[in-house]
């Protein structure tokens, strides 16, 4: 952080989601950095003993607020958002419906923006999306998926409650901005990981049906270390001169589903696995899809053409913008990265 950033120290700060896997690591990101004005909300029902212990490494974790409510509840919103400059928006609904989803996603992000309008000082609202947005399916393989690549338009028709609900909360956020001068920066994180978070991406493989698939092998993973994306994500709510700037956050060196599956099987566990060509991937999901379609709901289109493109299409994953733009850079490397993810395993806890 510059002597720019600092001068923020005193400002308050809203973290939402703060419990979770990448929450957390933000709020030890600003309490390492000196921000001390922090005021953490999570859901009455969280778990927060991860975030407890954060809060307890550092002095001024004493004096962080702890706020509990519901971002469905205009009344808890305006609680969390009463005089606040900065927001980091990471809360996210984990409905599998549509109609959660975007309730979750969509109403309740709707709801703290206003609040944070009405009740903040607003400095930057920091909405942290997902990839899951972008839409591959007519991009060619081994094509950069970048900031200005297409959204998805069909998130029905890829089975993704998650990706539409981020989807409808980008244009919540981008509308405000529009009609209401809200100061925003959108962060769309790759696939973020880290120790705290043991299950494999999708975007590696899948185990469905018994056995894991490593499907496409050979495609790049979109893959951003937890401290990486983080800090990265701190840089957006701090950075002058990014208002209404979208950033993907992937790290450098990026690994393919193959290497990153092999290192796993080395040090966590060897299982059967077997390789699924992109090709024959593809062509298994059209398939799917289409008995789907036949079968009038009996079979969900879990595996189709969207999704297929979407996680094991070959593209690759610049990180030019948010190095240029934030001044960010990944602190650690993939390697270090790596190790650190797969360290957790070694105490025998799986």
């Amino acid at each position: 952080m510059n002597a720019e950033h600092q001068s923020l120290q005193a400002e308050r700060i809203l973290v939402t989601g703060s419990n979770g896997f990448i929450g957390t690591k933000v709020v030890e990101t600003l309490l390492a950095n000196g921000f001390m004005k922090l005021r953490c909300f999570v859901r009455p029902s969280s778990q927060i003993g991860r975030l407890e212990d954060v809060l307890r490494r550092y002095p001024a974790g004493g004096d962080v607020e702890l706020v509990s409510g519901d971002l469905l509840s205009r009344d808890d919103c305006a609680r969390a958002a009463k005089g606040v400059s900065i927001v980091y928006h990471l809360a996210a609904g984990s409905d599998k419906s549509f109609a959660g989803a975007f309730m979750n996603s969509a109403l309740a992000t709707r709801n703290l923006v206003e609040a944070f309008l009405e009740q903040g000082r607003p400095r930057r609202f920091v909405n942290v999306s997902s990839f899951a947005v972008y839409s591959n399916l007519h991009m060619k393989r081994g094509a950069s998926l970048d900031e200005n690549c297409p959204l998805e338009d069909a998130p029905q028709e890829r089975y993704d409650a998650y990706g539409f609900g981020k989807l409808k909360q980008e244009e919540v956020v981008r509308e405000y901005g529009k009609t209401s001068g809200l100061p925003y920066v959108i962060l769309r994180p790759g696939t973020v990981f880290g120790p705290g978070k043991k299950n494999l991406s999708g975007r590696v493989g899948i185990d469905t049906f018994g056995f894991f698939m490593l499907m496409g092998g050979s495609n790049p993973l979109p893959l951003t270390y937890v401290d990486n994306c983080a800090e990265a994500i701190v840089l957006a709510g701090l950075e002058k001169g990014v208002e209404g700037e979208t950033f993907n956050v992937v790290d450098d060196d990026l690994l393919t589903g193959r290497q990153f599956l092999s290192a796993y099987k080395k040090h966590v566990n060897r299982f059967f696995s077997v390789w699924i060509p992109y090709p024959l991937a593809y062509g298994l999901c059209v398939l799917w899809e289409k008995y789907a379609t036949w079968s009038k709901g009996q079979l969900p289109p879990v595996f189709n053409r969207r999704r297929c493109a979407a996680e094991w299409k070959e593209n690759r994953f610049p990180n030019v913008k948010i190095r240029q733009r934030l001044g960010w850079e990944p602190r650690v490397n993939i390697n270090d990265a790596m190790t650190s993810f797969l360290s957790q395993f070694e105490s025998g806890s799986k």
